[in-house]
């Protein structure tokens, strides 16, 4: 063994040394494996929902002949040792067709005392990032994201008027950066079912 060999040996060592050491205490950050009681904020979502869905007219057709009715389902479970949340939307018409199904994992972030959301649109391939905070009894929500013509919105969503059994859901978009908003672009009303459901 050569002495450059040896002592790129020994560093190597020494280095490999240090960053467990960093990974298991001896000054790494220290964690916190209890989540704190805020992160129970959705515990609302936790169960199966029916649901009486109602989207905005928007098209010239739906304001002559109204909007077909929809309805669907809504599950939710906690995840990550109570960190988090994760939940699926399932919408279709009243024959059953699929209109929509989309999932969310919700993180609740203790530093900045606010929900951290990735979903996705499982039939339009799109996923979102939104934050949301818990305000006036209700549970209100932000993101951006692109219409069906690829034009850049925002969106506001609520989560309120929430009992044990149930809770309503309403979301406004802004095509001009929050300028101005159409209001109630979807609404949900949700009565609780079931307790629990399998994941």
């Amino acid at each position: 063994m050569t002495a450059r060999f040896a002592r790129m040996l020994a560093l190597a060592l020494v280095c490999s040394a240090r960053s467990a050491t960093a990974q298991h205490g001896g000054g790494a950050e220290s964690m916190t494996t209890t989540a704190p009681a805020d992160a129970r904020q959705f515990a609302f979502l936790v169960g199966q929902f029916e649901l009486v869905v109602k989207p905005a007219a928007t098209t010239l057709a739906a304001r002559i002949h109204g909007v077909p009715k929809m309805v669907g389902t809504w599950k939710g479970w906690r995840i990550m040792d109570g960190f988090g949340y994760e939940d699926e939307l399932r919408i279709t018409d009243e024959s059953g067709n699929p209109k929509s199904l989309s999932h969310a994992t919700r993180y609740f972030d203790a530093q900045s005392k606010r929900w951290m959301t990735t979903g996705i649109d499982a039939y339009r391939g799109v996923v979102t990032s939104s934050t949301a905070e818990w305000k006036d009894n209700m549970m209100q929500t932000n993101s951006r994201g692109t219409d069906a013509e690829g034009k850049p919105y925002l969106s506001r969503s609520r989560f309120y008027d929430i009992t044990p059994t149930s809770f309503k859901f309403r979301q406004d978009r802004s095509m001009d950066d929050g300028k101005t908003w159409k209001e109630g672009m979807l609404t949900i009303d949700a009565k609780r079912v079931a307790a629990s459901v399998a994941r």
